[in-house]
């Protein structure tokens, strides 16, 4: 196989892969009575607290608005809160609850059983070594992204190509 096809069908297989993956956790995590999207909020919000709801988004990359609904949802069972952001009156600071901290550790042994099952076969050096070279795709993909919209923005708006 030549390199060429071999950089597309890299490409192709990143994609079905995280397609398969978002597929299987759905699955996973519907049983427990949640949706990927409501566990993503809580796992997101576990690591840094305070986000508010626009940094949110961005971090899920998701419409403003489908995340206003979700977080309502997660607000009305008392998994999250909203605070005011200090400095800004139009912006809300997310917070876990207890309940949404209490649901965070009843998740957490799926969170291991999925990994154990999407990792099976692979030993900790190889999966050490998929996440510094998935983490460098990422880089990659962002330094091209930025580098586009500069592009964009010398040229006025359209694409430079």
């Amino acid at each position: 196989m030549s390199p060429e096809p071999a950089h597309r069908e890299i490409l192709f297989q990143l994609t079905d892969v995280a397609r398969a993956l978002r597929t299987y956790v759905d699955q996973c995590v519907r049983r427990h009575g949640m949706t990927r999207a409501q566990w993503a909020v809580l796992l997101r919000l576990d690591r840094r607290e305070g986000m508010t709801q626009s940094e949110m988004a961005d971090a899920l990359e998701i419409q403003p608005i489908s995340l206003v609904r979700l977080i309502d949802r997660l607000c009305e069972q008392k998994q999250v809160e909203r605070r005011p952001h200090p400095s800004d009156r139009r912006a809300n600071r997310l917070y876990l609850t207890p309940k949404g901290r209490a649901t965070l550790e009843r998740l957490a042994p799926l969170g291991r059983d999925i990994s154990g099952e999407v990792l099976a076969g692979f030993e900790e050096r190889e999966i050490r070594q998929v996440l510094q070279q998935l983490m460098r795709v990422k880089d990659n993909i962002r330094a091209a992204a930025e580098a586009d919209g500069a592009r964009r923005a010398a040229n006025g708006g359209r694409h430079a190509g």
